[in-house]
């Protein structure tokens, strides 16, 4: 259900299984068009090849909700009585489900062995099926329910899902000394935003064991790292935190990737110049739509000594904020890079249009048989 009070007009339920289809299938569009979007941005060197085989297990995990999503909403709205609900998405600057979907989803896994073994499988709920057309001839809109939360549940079971919060994980990327390199990286699903958040951390580690393996430092890490993931916080704030609280890992790099929002003319409102750009567009439905791509990077100038207790030192990250104060130094980061996907036929409206927030933003551009171009 929508939530209430100030946000509702900022939300707004699928009430009609067609465009709950459409929209389902325009998510999925989109997300197919992202890898080779990635691909483009290490030739650009936003990138390196492993944050991008990274994000992409991301880009897996939401489109697998979106899958299990499309079928716990499939005929919901069909069948009368409690049993009846909507999908609520977000139309203003997000684009997506809003924050309560992806947490009842959540609540829902962990049920799903248990609603699964109660439950008839697939092949029954089909004879059922067949069995009430051919006798009743009538449509069998409640086992056609019952089958579409059967796949819910089956899907739920199998993971891989993106949820509202998706655990930290150590990636090694090398050895230098008695230091080891990590990437550190997480993702929330924004509960104020309502958009997938990921974050990527360069750290060495100076512990005498690897991180990952290290059973006192790493919960406490993966819960610190977790408890700062809201969107409100600068990175500076969230790096300094990190680096203070842990005296054997020195953070060298973080980044907040937010994937979105998106935008369509069918599903969302615009405002600005991207409400003009769609409108010029004329673009058929599968054309029709946008994709923001904020990535805020905050990186360490130098390291310096402090005193730490009586006798002991501590290594401190000196972090570089934006000198020009061009989107960096005002929000706590080093720099701020803004892009934006669009089809063929958004981007000539764009670069018809030529609006100046958008001049210095980069483009990219999914071409028809695959692969993506990107501009400036």
């Amino acid at each position: 259900m929508a939530e209430t009070g100030t946000l509702d007009a900022d939300h707004r339920q699928l009430d009609d299984d067609l465009i709950a289809r459409r929209y389902f299938e325009k998510l999925r569009l989109i997300y197919a068009t992202l890898p080779s979007v990635l691909a483009e941005t290490v030739r650009d060197r936003i990138f390196t090849q492993i944050e991008t085989e990274v994000i992409q297990s991301y880009l897996h995990a939401m489109l697998e909700s979106v899958q299990a999503l499309s079928m716990k909403y499939l005929v919901s709205g069909r069948v009368e009585g409690p049993l009846r609900r909507f999908l609520t998405i977000d139309i203003h600057e997000s684009g997506y489900p809003v924050w309560s979907e992806i947490a009842q989803m959540a609540a829902d896994a962990a049920q799903a062995s248990a609603e699964l073994a109660r439950t008839p499988d697939a092949d029954q709920i089909k004879d059922d099926m067949i069995r009430q057309i051919v006798g009743d001839l009538t449509i069998p809109t409640r086992l056609q329910y019952a089958l579409s939360q059967r796949f819910y549940y089956e899907s739920l079971a199998r993971g891989g899902m993106f949820w509202p919060q998706m655990h930290p994980q150590g990636y090694w990327l090398s050895d230098a000394g008695n230091r080891r390199r990590w990437l550190i990286h997480w993702a929330v699903y924004d509960s104020q935003l309502n958009v997938p958040v990921l974050y990527l951390m360069d750290c060495d580690d100076s512990g005498r064991r690897p991180l990952v393996e290290d059973s006192r430092r790493w919960p406490e890490v993966r819960a610190h790292l977790l408890a700062q993931s809201v969107t409100s916080l600068q990175l500076l704030t969230i790096a300094q935190g990190f680096d203070r609280d842990f005296s054997n890992l020195h953070p060298h790099r973080l980044r907040r990737i937010l994937l979105g929002p998106i935008y369509s003319q069918q599903f969302t409102t615009q405002e600005g110049p991207i409400r003009e750009v769609l409108e010029n567009a004329r673009a058929p439905s599968g054309e029709d739509w946008a994709m923001a791509l904020t990535i805020e990077d905050l990186q360490a100038e130098r390291a310096i000594m402090e005193s730490s207790g009586f006798f002991g030192v501590t290594e401190r990250q000196i972090f570089r904020l934006d000198p020009l104060d061009q989107g960096g130094a005002g929000q706590g980061a080093t720099a701020v890079e803004r892009a934006l996907i669009l089809p063929a036929r958004p981007y000539q409206a764009l670069a018809e249009l030529d609006p100046p927030g958008f001049r210095s933003m980069r483009k990219y551009v999914p071409l028809p048989g695959g692969g993506a171009r990107g501009y400036r």
